[in-house]
């Protein structure tokens, strides 16, 4: 797409939405929102980037192949849950090694949401860039 407007917004709303992402995403590990929303929010960023200046600038805009980041997020998810289950207790369970010294939130939740996060943005945007690639592929085939 060729719109000076879209163009122009863009390079506003792509930093403001992927700032708003990381807020909702480290927010979320103690309160509502999340790795889900968070996800959700900068995948919306690269599909903009992707209408606005098409899909090879979204992919460089991303750096990495969005089937290896939504990949590294289950691989992220799945060492969350083992990290619980290791001790005594349960697959998924929450597992807090850093919060007393440190007083941060950090812990098997937090990695959790985290896979979560890159699971979403991966696989979302790999949706969207290949049915982009699809839609430009059959529109250049057609006479």
């Amino acid at each position: 797409m060729n719109s000076l407007i879209l163009s122009t917004a863009t390079r506003v709303l792509v930093p403001a939405i992927l700032a708003l992402s990381v807020f909702v995403f480290w927010r979320g590990h103690n309160e509502p929102g999340g790795g889900f929303i968070g996800g959700l929010l900068a995948a919306t960023a690269f599909a903009l980037l992707e209408k606005a200046r098409g899909v090879a600038a979204a992919r460089r805009a991303l750096r990495v192949d969005p089937v290896a980041m939504a990949a590294f997020g289950l691989g992220c998810a799945l060492v969350s849950g083992v990290w619980g289950g290791l001790g005594e207790g349960a697959f998924l369970e929450g597992v807090w090694p850093f919060y007393e010294d440190y007083g941060l939130p950090f812990g098997s939740i937090f990695l959790f949401d985290l896979g979560v996060y890159f699971v979403v943005l991966g696989s979302v945007s790999a949706i969207l860039f290949t049915l982009e690639d699809v839609v430009r592929a059959e529109a250049e085939r057609r006479p």
